[in-house]
This record gives C-alpha cells, sequence and structure tokens, in this order.
C-alpha cells in the first residue's frame, strides 16, 4: 500500500464523515462547515488523481465563495429549526426509498464491468503540461468561441439580476450613481467676495 492510497483513504474518510454530518446536524451553521469540509476533502481527492483545475476550482468558487455566502445568509436568517423538522420523520420512509431507486439507477448507468476498465489517458500528461497549462490552451485556442459565449451569458445574468433586484423607494435616503457623476465642482461651490468691515474694537471682520 503506498502512499497516495493512504492519502486517498484519508480524504475520502474525512469527505463521506462531512457529507454525513451535512444531513445529520441539527444546527444549520454546523452543517455548513461539514460541507465545507467535504468540498475541500473532495479537492484534495482531484489533487492526486492530477485534476488540479477542477480542484483549485472547486476550492476558490465553492469553499472560498458559495459556502461562505450559505453562511452568512445562515447566520443572519432566523432559522427555527424544530418547526422545519416537523414531520420529517413521517416523510422518511419515502425519502430512503427514493434514495435506494436514484442509486440502484446510477449503479446500472454506471455498470459494474465499466468500473473495471483503465481510464483513458491523461491527455495533460501526454502533452508533458500541467492540467491548468492544459485546459487554459484547450479553452483559448480549440474553445475560444464557446468560453466567450458563456462569458457573455454569465454577464448579461448579473447585469439582469442587479436590474431585478434595484427599486426606487420613496421616501428613503439612497445613492444615485448617475447624479454623483454628473456633478460639476462649478455647480456645487460657490465663491464669493465680499467686503471688509470694520467692528467696533477696530479690528477688521
Amino acid at each position: 500500500m503506498n502512499i497516495q492510497l493512504l492519502a486517498f483513504y484519508f480524504f475520502a474518510f474525512f469527505a463521506v464523515l462531512g457529507a454525513l454530518l451535512v444531513i445529520s446536524l441539527r444546527n444549520p451553521v454546523h452543517a455548513v462547515l461539514s460541507l465545507v469540509m467535504t468540498f475541500f476533502s473532495v479537492a484534495c481527492i482531484w489533487m492526486l488523481l492530477d485534476a488540479e483545475f477542477l480542484a483549485l476550482a472547486l476550492i476558490v468558487v465553492y469553499v472560498g465563495a458559495v459556502m461562505v455566502l450559505f453562511l452568512f445568509v445562515v447566520m443572519m436568517l432566523d432559522i427555527k429549526v424544530a418547526a422545519a423538522r416537523d414531520g420529517f420523520i413521517r416523510y422518511l420512509p419515502v425519502g430512503i426509498g427514493v434514495a435506494l431507486i436514484m442509486l440502484a439507477e446510477m449503479i446500472a448507468l454506471i455498470g459494474v464491468r465499466a468500473m473495471q476498465v483503465a481510464p483513458p489517458p491523461n491527455p495533460a500528461t501526454m502533452h508533458g503540461e500541467s492540467n491548468v497549462a492544459w485546459i487554459g490552451q484547450a479553452l483559448y485556442t480549440h474553445y475560444l468561441l464557446p468560453f466567450e459565449v458563456a462569458a457573455v451569458i454569465l454577464t448579461v445574468g448579473i447585469v439582469a439580476a442587479v436590474a431585478l433586484t434595484l427599486r426606487q423607494r420613496t421616501g428613503v435616503r439612497h445613492q444615485s450613481a448617475a447624479q454623483q457623476v454628473a456633478v460639476v465642482a462649478r455647480d456645487r461651490v460657490r465663491l464669493v467676495s465680499m467686503p471688509a468691515e470694520r467692528s467696533d474694537d477696530g479690528a477688521k471682520s
């Protein structure tokens, strides 16, 4: 048993443990933290498989952004855990049955023989490059147009989300970016020349 197999068992143990804690913990904050541990353990497994890009993307996007957002939302919301768990035992047999059916379908889809087939050679290793360099070269050469189309779609989605959530409410102080950009200095400040006046004690004011 080599060191890579031991590392795989180590990371897989914590990945499965974190996944079980996500669905078993009563505190939603603890469940989110367990999900972070699960994602990080899966990223370590991908590193063992020479999939550096997927591992880094999982850590940066999900662990670093999405899970932190989930954690802040869960901490800010007043979630009544007891009320949310009402009826959980009643629907548990149905959920277990659906899960078993989905598991059987996935096993039938993958196939027992497919698990014994050797995986195809890694194209990055064949070209003598790292996984990140090979994916970057493939994206910006062979798949440049789909990559740009995906970037445009994501940009349109961000702009649409901002436009849909932007609401003008009366009676509330808010900033207007258009008015701030259109400000001219001579319209905001006016210099006035006033003659000096002599006070009673003889000093100029």
